[in-house]
């Protein structure tokens, strides 16, 4: 005979059983088809608005695991805030210039750049990216990532570009862009000048020497004769350019005897420079301080030239001899004392990092096999005291990995002095930072922060919009010659800076404000790509007639911890310079992935994780549970362990969504619902538990604490749901009548739990939370997607601090009791708890709190039976955890019921249905009547 459900898990039509790659395709193209972004959008039209700028990716690979973290935690965002109640409009964008472009396209049509036309090489450039922009964008939807896929944004775009003209054209204006000789950081390999926050440290190997300088001039204070001033360095390329040696005023001086040398360097360092040299036989013939030797003249100990001994604040004690070699064109503190002294700005060095003919002996040689010939040079002339290797931090580009140098050399730059008070003070006084940190570290980047050089010798890039007369060499950038281009590139794109002559650039009849001629040449180098992406913020959410939807300023930029030098940097710095105003409300910085070693993720280190093969082989709903799962402040550990652990996580929320929907499936919520009032105490608790799941959720995704929903969640769904209320209800669930009051009350609840987890998972498990809702019952005039639906509102009636004491309470009981349960189960006594009997003993207090659910115990503890008990009897084991309370577990009484599994004394007691309890035998003769 059929006595309907059993206790294992019913059946449903609900897939819920992994298959995550096979099935979010499909559901992406029926996102794709409904519109989702557009209908998100219609349904909070006129709401108040929050604008998420996107940092934009570079376009020139595949996507990774950092693409993912960023835009998976963008997408949890931005899906929030439009369930909370907000326009929360998302453009992608993407960075489509600069060098890491040109040198693939160099690479595949194997080109030499100098030879190519411009032109043509810019449209391959273009090809390029516009082609890494297609596969990132798919790669990106395939994250289930909500956007206007339709209208992204590019920095290449005719009208982005126009707006990047006016940005610097107004900064100009202000006074904030010059053209100066200075050494800036320089890339031999890439043959372009860097800004600071395209270097990056790493280390490195180089030779550690230690050098004389023959005294040529002591001015009556160092005898001329075999004395020499020493100095320290491991840039023995840079010898080449010496002009000076520099001293700290307050610092003091010894001249050593060494054998039949004398040596000059600093008394603090006395002691380890001749212990690092092994020099011996030394004597200390005078002491002075070091203004006493300003002026003091010595020999280049291998080029035709002079070098001055002069002062300055810079000299430190921490390493060398206090004498610091000076190379005016390769160094920024040693080019800012030059100025003081005016001293000849030297720089032997090409774009290619060769020496050139000014080095004398040593041109045509790079900078770095120099290092040897240079040291070779001054071992033969006896001019090289000691000779080591130090293993140090040193600036590498962070496009080709390769050392860079300082280079002085004439280049564009903002001058962030214009506009750094103002700047400090929008970061302390007008911006929120998350985390907290973030903000001293802008803050401080920005007060040392030299000025920004802008300039670039590529090609493909947007043009500094500035003419050369070509008759006095001067400058020309005015309001009419930035609006006419302007107006050019927003119809041509800057392609016509190098397609179009010069007059075809200009307004008409323009001259030379400063000698009248009418002839003019335009400048070669491109902008920065910094200032291509720092200039996004007015480039689109200032252009309503492409972006109707966004608004100036954003909400909020959400960025890898590196941009506080990069993109928050540039936007901050071209934000405060044209507005005066900071161009984001709130910064939130995540960290970087690492393996599970803590290690960062290298093809070598054989660590590196694919987010397209993890996709492949496990959804990306996993990768999205994974960057919700830890705290995004710090870095992000991922292997595949931490996969397989997240994938077992996954399917606790999952299972428990399956069970949810398979016990709803004769639910209609607006036909059977019961009032709050009509549920049990069971219920009531449960229902409480999922307000205070909601409370804390939401809190969480108002703070950006994603791993505190992710934990949150999981926790309810195992521990809350799955080991309490579900374990206890299933009883009442398959056993009791359908359409019982008992039955109805637990449905909904488990309806309720549905309803609100769906909504509570969607900015996290996308794909996974639209399965779900397409099959759970729905009031009528639903909406089509879970994505329309609103965040779910704690409801105070439910949080009954009386009720949650009580019942906090009692699963305190209950897991005692559970564990005297698993005991008897291992130890082989019982089978499952139905099986049991438990006697449960308690004193006094504990009695009286027990007794009025004394009929309800069994059903709490999942056992055929419970007796509460008054007293705790002698050698009863107490709990250790719950004082007054003692369990014994006992064989269950009677037989075992067929239908329910429970043993009962009264079963047989039915002629029709012997192999069932009374209860169960009175409700299958009620279905049979029904039938």
């Amino acid at each position: 005979m059929d006595y309907g459900k059993t206790l294992n898990l019913p059946k449903t039509d609900f897939p819920m059983r992994g298959n995550l790659p096979q099935r979010e395709p499909e559901m992406l193209k029926w996102w794709e088809e409904i519109d989702i972004y557009r209908r998100v959008q219609q349904k909070n039209k006129g709401k108040e608005k929050f604008i998420l700028h996107d940092g934009p990716p570079y376009a020139n690979g595949h996507i990774h695991l950092g693409h993912t973290l960023n835009k998976v935690l963008k997408d949890m965002v931005v899906k929030y805030r439009s369930m909370a109640g907000y326009d929360a409009p998302y453009v992608p964008g993407w960075d489509t210039h600069g060098l890491p472009i040109e040198q693939q396209v160099i690479k595949k049509l194997k080109i030499n750049r100098h030879e190519i036309d411009p032109v043509e090489f810019r449209k391959q450039c273009k090809e390029y990216a516009l082609k890494f922009v297609e596969i990132q964008k798919e790669e990106f939807k395939r994250l289930g990532v909500r956007g206007d896929w339709d209208h992204p944004y590019y920095t290449l775009l005719p009208k982005y570009e126009a707006k990047q003209i006016r940005v610097f054209g107004e900064m100009a204006k202000a006074g904030y862009i010059y053209k100066g000789l200075k050494p800036v950081y320089w890339c031999a390999d890439c043959e372009t000048a860097l800004a600071e926050a395209e270097v990056e440290y790493s280390d490195k190997t180089s030779p550690s020497i230690y050098v004389k300088f023959p005294v040529k001039d002591g001015k009556e204070l160092l005898p001329e004769e075999k004395t020499y001033v020493v100095i320290w360095t491991t840039t023995p390329w840079t010898l080449p350019a010496n002009v000076a040696i520099a001293l700290h005023p307050e610092l003091d001086y010894v001249l050593v005897q060494v054998g039949d040398d004398k040596h000059l360097l600093a008394r603090e360092l006395l002691e380890k420079y001749l212990q690092i040299t092994e020099l011996k036989d030394t004597k200390i013939l005078k002491e002075f301080k070091g203004e006493q030797l300003e002026g003091v003249v010595c020999r280049h100990p291998f080029m035709d030239r002079d070098s001055l001994v002069i002062l300055g604040d810079h000299v430190t004690t921490d390493t060398g001899t206090g004498c610091v070699h000076t190379a005016t064109g390769h160094g920024e503190e040693d080019f800012m004392v030059g100025k003081k002294y005016n001293l000849p700005v030297i720089s032997p060095v090409n774009n290619s990092g060769v020496f050139t003919a000014e080095a004398g002996k040593f041109q045509g040689t790079k900078i770095w096999e120099a290092n040897k010939l240079i040291i070779e040079e001054l071992k033969n002339l006896g001019m090289l005291v000691y000779v080591d290797k130090i293993q140090h931090s040193y600036p590498h580009c962070w496009r080709c990995k390769q050392p860079v140098f300082f280079r002085a050399t004439e280049q564009w730059f903002a001058s962030v002095e214009g506009f750094r008070q103002k700047a400090l003070e929008a970061i302390r006084n007008k911006v929120q930072w998350i985390p907290s940190w973030g903000e001293d570290r802008i803050y401080n980047m920005i007060e040392g922060r030299g000025d920004w050089c802008i300039s670039r010798q590529r090609v493909w890039g947007v043009p500094i919009p500035i003419f050369y007369c070509k008759e006095c060499g001067r400058e020309l950038i005015n309001e009419a010659t930035i609006a006419h281009l302007e107006k050019i590139f927003a119809e041509h794109g800057s392609d016509a800076w190098f397609s179009r002559e010069v007059k075809d650039l200009m307004p008409e009849g323009t001259s030379c404000p400063h000698c009248g001629a009418a002839e003019f040449n335009k400048e070669t180098d491109t902008m920065d790509v910094w200032f291509d992406s720092g200039s996004s913020h007015l480039g689109v959410l200032d252009q309503p007639e492409l972006w109707p939807d966004l608004r100036w300023p954003a909400d909020l930029y959400l960025e890898g911890s590196d941009q506080h030098r990069g993109w928050f940097n540039s936007s901050l710095s071209t934000a405060m310079a044209v507005t005066g105003e900071p161009p984001y409300k709130a910064v939130l910085t995540h960290g970087f992935v690492v393996d599970e070693n803590g290690r960062k993720m290298s093809k070598s280190l054989g660590n590196v994780v694919d987010p397209l093969k993890v996709i492949k082989q496990m959804g990306a709903d996993i990768l999205r549970l994974w960057v919700s799962s830890a705290d995004y402040r710090g870095d992000l550990a991922v292997s595949n362990n931490i996969l397989k652990q997240l994938t077992e996580a996954y399917r606790k929320i999952r299972n428990t969504a399956r069970f949810l929907l398979g016990n709803l499936r004769d639910f209609e919520p607006d036909k059977h619902s019961l009032p709050y009032r009509e549920l049990q105490e069971l219920d009531r608790w449960a229902l409480l538990r999922l307000h205070r799941l909601i409370d804390r959720v939401v809190k969480a995704y108002d703070n950006y604490e994603f791993h505190v929903v992710y934990h949150a969640v999981h926790n309810f769904c195992v521990i809350d749901m799955s080991a309490r209320y579900l374990d206890i209800i299933k009883d009442r669930l398959y056993t009791s009548l359908p359409e019982s009051k008992e039955r109805r009350a637990a449905q909904t609840v488990l309806y309720q739990v549905l309803d609100a987890l769906v909504r509570l998972i969607t900015p996290v498990l996308a794909f996974t939370s639209e399965e779900i809702y397409r099959h759970m019952p729905k009031p009528e005039g639903s909406p089509i997607s879970v994505q329309l639906l609103d965040m779910p509102e704690v409801n105070e009636e439910y949080l009954d601090i009386d009720l949650e004491q009580k019942w906090d309470r009692l699963m305190q009981v209950r897991a005692e009791v559970l564990k005297h349960l698993e005991t008897a189960r291992k130890e082989k006594f019982i089978g499952n708890s139905l099986e049991a009997a438990v006697q449960v003993y308690a004193a006094e207090e504990l009695y009286n709190f027990l007794k009025p659910m004394e009929k309800d115990l069994a059903a709490l503890f999942i056992t055929s039976q419970a007796y509460l008990n008054k007293g705790i009897p002698a050698g009863a084991a107490a709990s250790e955890t719950l004082p007054g309370l003692a369990v014994k577990v006992e064989r269950a009484v009677g037989e075992k019921c067929e239908r329910c599994w429970m043993y009962h004394e009264g079963v047989g007691s039915s002629d029709k249905h012997p192999s069932l309890c009374p209860r169960c035998a009175s409700v299958v003769r009620q279905m049979e009547s029904q039938d």
